[in-house]
């Protein structure tokens, strides 16, 4: 494979750059009872985003929220 030139490897690093942007989530805190991360963590691998699909299935399902709140 021959070498890049430094244009190509500026190019190909924003395109990395971009990428990642696209596909990057936004870090937020929130306050919860210990037990309810605890419960998700018991799931293993990947239960941050099952948290993420229970939170964003609440958001889409308002009569939800009414029944716990």
């Amino acid at each position: 494979m021959p070498p890049s030139s430094p244009e190509a490897l500026a190019e190909f690093a924003a395109q990395a750059r971009e990428l990642r942007k696209r596909k990057a989530f936004p870090v937020v805190s929130i306050r919860v009872k210990p037990e309810a991360p605890a419960k998700y963590k018991a799931l293993g691998r990947g239960y941050s985003g099952i948290m993420a699909d229970v939170l964003n299935y609440a958001a889409d399902n308002p009569e939800i929220l009414l029944k716990v709140h």
